[in-house]
């Protein structure tokens, strides 16, 4: 089998996109004060995580481990339902996640419940954080760099 395509270096235009899509979310979640940077990585990892992008999986529990994060909410993600680990927003945060993910139609509770927890402009931003983090998923899965060498800047 021959080797994958280095999608970055192939489309460096296309790829720098969704850098910059990625540092628009780093500034916004690093201010606002209802959606952080600890959801956004939480979100990052579970949407990997349903995805099955083992690249990605790899990556943000390394930067969720940076940011300070337990172990254990890493580890529990998975079945954050069922656990007692995670606030309130970050529980709103991951079924929005979930819900966008997998295609399914949004309701009017959720809608809601999403809008009321994080407020307009931090409920738009989720929802293309969540947009974006499937689409590097997709990316990743195709290309298929290797697992284990990323490093957290």
């Amino acid at each position: 089998m021959q080797k994958r395509l280095n999608y970055i270096d192939i489309a460096p235009k296309a790829i720098n996109i969704l850098y910059a899509q990625e540092a628009y979310f780093h500034e916004q979640f690093h201010q606002s004060d209802t959606m952080n940077m600890t959801i956004w990585e939480l979100v990052k990892l579970r949407v990997s995580q349903i995805n099955q992008c083992a690249f990605c999986i790899d990556m943000h529990s390394k930067d969720a481990l940076k940011l300070g994060e337990k172990p254990e909410r890493i580890w529990g993600l998975s079945a954050w339902k069922d656990m007692p680990l995670y606030s309130d927003a970050e529980r709103v945060a991951l079924s929005w996640a979930e819900l966008l993910t997998a295609g399914m139609p949004v309701d009017d509770d959720a809608y809601e419940l999403t809008l009321n927890t994080f407020g307009e402009t931090a409920m738009v931003n989720l929802t293309i954080a969540v947009n974006a983090i499937n689409s590097w998923n997709r990316i990743v899965k195709a290309f298929k760099p290797q697992v284990g060498v990323y490093q957290p800047k």
